[in-house]
């Protein structure tokens, strides 16, 4: 045997070591012929692989293209989600403690996806409970001021984490999951260009770049997409003929609770600026007319409203791709967007910014 001969015969375990995953668990309390199912979570669920246990123990083997988010399911109930990559990985834990609580050892992926959970589940939690208390009417300058810091201290962990694990997956992840709390495209091509090669090549990564391509649609410094659409007695009014005024894109509609409570504020700006070269272009996912046209007299709404009465389907809200409301935009004289979702004090602070000069 030559030396390149014998040199290939011993890296060939350390190769087959890396072209798959190989999970072992050890699990007390485990029955045996209980079911262990390893299904890819970012490709339909598909099964990648599924075992029996024996003896409370199992061994579960599967070839992954590259690192990604996997659903691991053991028994009937028991599940949890782990970020792998073909690698040896070991878990144990015990039938009587929730998955999520099991030990993974052998994989640094899964490693910074457990730090990922630890730090970020719980702030994203207080988003969803403060946004829940502001929808339902509970709305205060205290519960704002709240929520805007908790999204500060998620940008900063965002940057904290990516800069400690630039070759991560995972990185990747958390800027993804994370995008909706910043409409400036310019940091999360910043966040982005950060990762190395190793983090963005997973399917987590082209989910990113899709997702930047996206977010660099109706961006904060472009220029808005026009639309035409028809008003309340039925005329076509567009976009354009809005040019030179700066104008708030109000999407909204007569059964959305916040946003009826937000045209009492609306009002008010509309009212204190109008005079000074701005106006409010209101654009309804309302169905039924005679309810659209309620609301407008009922809020004392004194702008142009368009509505082609699709609801959800409104083909304006679809080409600027809203997914929720009360939504809006600020747009300068040259069509430009200045600002996003910018709602009582912030919208009065913004137009006395650009305004009272």
């Amino acid at each position: 045997m030559n030396k390149i001969t014998l040199f290939l015969a011993l890296m060939l375990p350390v190769f087959g070591m890396a072209q798959k995953l190989t999970l072992t668990g050890t699990v007390t309390g485990l029955p045996d012929n209980s079911a262990v199912v390893l299904i890819d979570l970012e490709n339909g669920s598909s099964t990648l692989g599924e075992t029996k246990s024996r003896g409370g123990t199992f061994v579960l083997s599967s070839k992954l293209e590259a690192p990604t988010i996997l659903g691991l399911m053991v028994g009937d109930t028991m599940k949890t989600a782990v970020f792998l990559g073909n690698e040896n990985v070991k878990v144990s834990g015990s039938v009587k403690t929730k998955m999520d609580d099991w030990k993974f050892t052998g994989s640094k992926t899964q490693d910074d996806f457990t730090e990922f959970q630890d730090q970020f589940i719980p702030k994203f939690e207080k988003v969803n409970q403060l946004g829940v208390e502001l929808q339902s009417g509970m709305g205060s300058d205290s519960l704002s001021s709240a929520m805007k810091n908790q999204i500060d201290d998620i940008q900063n962990s965002v940057d904290l984490f990516i800069k400690k694990h630039p070759s991560s997956p995972v990185s990747a992840m958390v800027i993804l999951s994370t995008i909706g709390f910043t409409d400036d495209i310019a940091v999360l091509e910043k966040r982005t260009n950060s990762l190395t090669k190793e983090a963005m090549a997973t399917a987590m990564g082209g989910q990113l770049k899709k997702a930047l391509i996206d977010a660099r649609f109706n961006a904060v410094g472009s220029v808005a997409v026009d639309f035409m659409q028809k008003d309340t007695s039925g005329k076509d009014v567009s976009l354009a003929q809005f040019r030179g005024k700066y104008v708030l894109v109000d999407f909204w509609a007569s059964w959305c609770g916040p946003c009826r409570r937000e045209n009492v504020n609306l009002v008010k700006t509309f009212k204190k600026y109008r005079d000074k070269n701005f106006t409010v272009l209101g654009v309804s996912l309302d169905e039924e007319k005679d309810r659209w046209l309620a609301a407008i007299k009922k809020d004392e709404l004194a702008w142009t409203q368009v509505s082609d009465l699709k609801g959800w389907e409104n083909e304006v809200a679809q080409k600027y791709r809203i997914t929720a409301i009360p939504r809006n935009l600020l747009l300068g004289p040259d069509g430009k967007i200045l600002g996003k979702d910018l709602r009582g004090e912030d919208l009065d602070n913004k137009l006395a910014e650009l305004l009272d000069k």
